[in-house]
């Protein structure tokens, strides 16, 4: 069986944009770059249902988000919806509201575009945020990742203010805040993910290389602190910055990647999910795993390492949980999102 696995890339040095790859699930290789969209730093990427992609994107020196047809091997530009200054840095689609969600890292703010009926974008709303935290890096807001929870509402997390934001959404894409979670100071929250219990969540810090355990409460949207548990190991003293983070389909097991380790980090998940303990630290042979994701069997991980320019392949075990290398030093330029389809 082959899977297709796209990337998206900073173009600062040689990447032209959007790429995709080949997982033959059969040999285990990963392989057969091909360029998908020409593009100016679409460092994320969601697809929809009718074969819309949406990335970061930029256009005439300003930023924000791109919407093309894809046909499964080239990506046609529709339209840019942009606005000055830096472009986003995470994009999410909401198939039951017809809206597409854009994080804006620089002005700390999170956008909401409708999705119209060719698959082009609209700017419906935006909500800026406040505040800022301890570290040196928190001087003002940082939206990081803006998508929904389990019971379709929004969550937001900002990297800046260490807040994880809950909105309720309107069918025209008007916010409305809800709750707001403040995750442990100098965190900086950046991605979230939900256990298919629905009832709990795994907040990935980047500053502090952290994941925090958190319980859910759909009834009033609010988050509560179960345990709090490292990314990297005690031995570790130099630079790090937490990236991505992602949960098995089973809610079994749960992976995040560390920028300055260069590696994965694997927990296996209570059966409640309200525990985290480590079984696992592996290389991403390469250096600042900017994301990685699992494939849509769930047999293989794909690392992508922005800095050198390399993908790596693993094999994971779906009884334990554990990656084993299968590949590395498969050229990728600037990736900094994995996406299968």
């Amino acid at each position: 069986m082959k899977e297709k696995i796209l990337f998206g890339t900073y173009t600062k040095r040689i990447s032209e944009g959007i790429y995709s790859m080949i997982l033959d699930t059969e040999l285990a290789t990963l392989s057969g770059l091909q360029l998908v969209a020409k593009e100016t730093n679409p460092t994320y990427l969601a697809l929809d249902k009718e074969n819309h992609l949406y990335s970061v994107g930029a256009e005439n020196e300003e930023g924000g988000i791109a919407a093309f047809q894809f046909d499964g091997e080239k990506a046609t530009l529709l339209n840019h919806v942009v606005s000055p200054g830096a472009p986003l840095c995470y994009v999410g689609v909401d198939e039951v509201r017809n809206l597409v969600y854009g994080s804006n890292y620089h002005l700390g703010e999170v956008r909401v575009y409708r999705r119209l009926a060719d698959g082009s974008l609209e700017f419906a709303d935006s909500v800026r945020h406040t505040g800022k935290g301890p570290d040196e890096n928190q001087a003002s807001p940082h939206v990081h990742f803006s998508n929904l929870t389990p019971d379709n509402r929004l969550v937001v997390c900002d990297l800046g203010n260490d807040g994880v934001y809950v909105y309720d959404v309107a069918d025209n894409g008007k916010l409305t805040e809800v709750s707001v979670y403040q995750a442990t100071p100098g965190a900086g929250s950046r991605h979230i993910v939900f256990h298919p219990n629905k009832k709990i969540a795994y907040l990935f810090g980047e500053l502090n290389s952290t994941v925090e355990v958190l319980s859910y409460d759909a009834k009033t949207a609010t988050f509560k602190q179960l345990q709090v548990i490292s990314t990297i190991p005690s031995d570790h003293t130099t630079h790090n910055g937490g990236a991505a983070i992602r949960i098995s389909a089973d809610g079994k097991f749960l992976y995040a990647s560390n920028r300055g380790h260069d590696s994965i980090v694997v927990y296996a998940v209570s059966e409640n999910g309200e525990h985290l303990e480590v079984i696992q630290w592996i290389s991403t042979e390469g250096i600042f795993p900017r994301d990685f994701n699992l494939s849509h069997s769930e047999e293989f991980v794909i690392a992508a390492n922005q800095d050198s320019d390399n993908a790596t392949l693993y094999r994971r075990d779906k009884e334990n949980g554990t990656l084993t290398l299968l590949q590395k030093d498969v050229f990728i330029p600037e990736a900094t999102c994995v996406y299968p389809i």
